[in-house]
């Protein structure tokens, strides 16, 4: 591989020149510019990109920072893999490069997100999983780095965020379940400060409430976003002594962990307990009874997250003249048959 020294001697031109030429600049001679992009593909010349970084002040890198722990790495989320196609088809009309920033979940993303910070290792940043008080904001905000969070928080005051529709879940799955004959609806929320957790039981209650039912605590049960959290979910329910008739999950592949302990236990989903699931995921369909959960484009989410957070760079803003704005994203609900029965007045399975 050549440095540009080597490729200006080579073809005994200045640097400057393969420079400029290099860079499409318009004082190189047409003629100039062929043989300087010919001997260039031909010697293997890769452009130093840090040292041109160092140059200009940039990277030309959008980091995307992520939680990383065993439960995500072990059950394949396949959540922000969707996500970062439609990132990149945006970014990449730019010629920006994505990297993830998985952060340990043993660590404190705000110390974690300081130490990329310092590094200067982006030009700016995705985060996700938002808290309820979310310091890597103001941190953020401080530092006059752009970004865009994929969840909202009660912290900072002006800045771009788009949020799943987690309180329209909530009041969809309980609609439906009233629909259906329910009162005692149970939720698994997440176990940690995570803000759509808080958003999720706001809109459980508000919705237990429009429909008359008093919100019982004992239904609200804390587990991990995960498999196991699906399972453990499943055991306090079946613990409790006046069981609920349906449960709304907040995660996707909860639904795996909670079918395999209510079949262990004899309990059958979508016949002696109604279930509604929060996403479409591939191996939840392998499911039955079929899984009613909700659906959503994580696609088109990325391009949403990539437009908000150029919109907010100088560079790029011009492309995107709507300028950065609150979103939030809407899920449609899917039918299917594991919340299909209904109750009579008396609490029992109708057909």
């Amino acid at each position: 591989m050549k440095g540009i020294r080597q490729l200006a001697e080579h073809l005994d031109i200045s640097i400057g020149t393969v420079s400029r030429a290099l860079n499409g600049k318009p004082d190189v001679n047409e003629e100039t510019r062929r043989r300087v992009l010919v001997a260039a593909e031909e010697l293997g010349y890769v452009a130093n990109q840090s040292g041109r970084s160092l140059r200009q002040g940039t990277t030309n890198v959008i980091g995307l920072m992520i939680e990383s722990s065993k439960e995500t790495t072990e059950n394949g989320d396949n959540f922000f893999l969707g996500l970062t196609g439609g990132l990149q088809s945006v970014l990449s009309r730019h010629k920006l490069d994505l990297i993830m920033l998985p952060c340990p979940s043993d660590e404190d993303p705000h110390e974690y997100l300081k130490r990329m910070v310092a590094r200067r290792v982006v030009d700016a940043m995705i985060i996700s999983a938002t808290q309820r008080i979310d310091k890597r904001i103001d941190l953020l905000s401080r530092t006059k780095i752009p970004f865009v969070t994929l969840g909202r928080s009660a912290s900072g005051s002006n800045y771009p965020w788009i949020d799943l529709d987690f309180d329209g879940v909530a009041n969809s799955a309980v609609d439906r379940l009233v629909a259906h004959g329910h009162r005692r609806i149970a939720i698994a929320a997440p176990s940690n400060d995570i803000n759509l957790g808080f958003i999720f039981l706001d809109g459980y209650r508000h919705a237990l409430e429009r429909h008359g039912i008093a919100f019982d605590p004992s239904l609200v049960i804390r587990v991990k976003s995960s498999e196991q959290g699906g399972y453990q979910a499943a055991h306090e329910i079946l613990l409790l002594e006046d069981r609920p008739t349906a449960v709304i999950l907040i995660y996707e592949l909860m639904a795996i962990g909670l079918y395999r302990r209510l079949t262990e236990a004899g309990v059958i989903p979508g016949r002696d307990l109604a279930v509604i699931g929060f996403r479409e995921e591939p191996r939840a369909k392998f499911l039955q009874p079929t899984l009613t959960c909700f659906r959503m484009s994580l696609p088109d989410l990325g391009v949403e997250l990539a437009e908000t957070l150029l919109a907010t760079m100088p560079a790029y803003s011009h492309f995107y003249p709507e300028g950065a704005r609150n979103c939030i994203w809407p899920l449609e609900l899917v039918p299917g048959e594991s919340d299909g029965f209904h109750l009579g007045n008396n609490g029992q399975r109708r057909q």
